[in-house]
């Protein structure tokens, strides 16, 4: 059976930072292109980030370009996502995705940015 698990989300004043982990289960985690997604109320779901299995190869939303910061212990089966700057155009659930032949997704962590 295959898990994502996410933690980290919260709530943080705009300018903040914000760490999100999530832990895979049940897959090769080593040969999956991991990726967060993040969907705001009334929104289409977007890819934030995304990083390539050797995790040498990242690709990030133009608006997260220089905050946020992918990346993958695959020793520990986490992928990371470290959010600086925060504003509250990012208040979302973000989700993990693993991805190869077959996608799977996390059941999302709630972050809310704001005042």
């Amino acid at each position: 059976q295959v898990q994502l698990v996410e933690s980290g989300g919260g709530l943080v004043q705009p300018g903040g930072s914000l760490r999100l982990s999530c832990v895979a289960s049940g897959i090769t985690f080593s040969n999956y292109l991991l990726a967060w997604y993040r969907q705001a109320p009334g929104k289409e779901r977007e890819l934030v980030a995304d990083i390539r299995q050797s995790g040498l190869v990242t690709n990030y939303k133009d608006s997260a370009k220089g905050r946020f910061t992918i990346s993958r212990d695959n020793a520990k089966n986490t992928v990371y996502l470290q959010m600086n700057s925060l504003q509250p155009e990012d208040t979302a659930v973000y989700y993990c995705y693993a991805g190869n032949f077959n996608g799977y997704w996390g059941q999302g962590t709630q972050v809310t940015v704001s005042s």
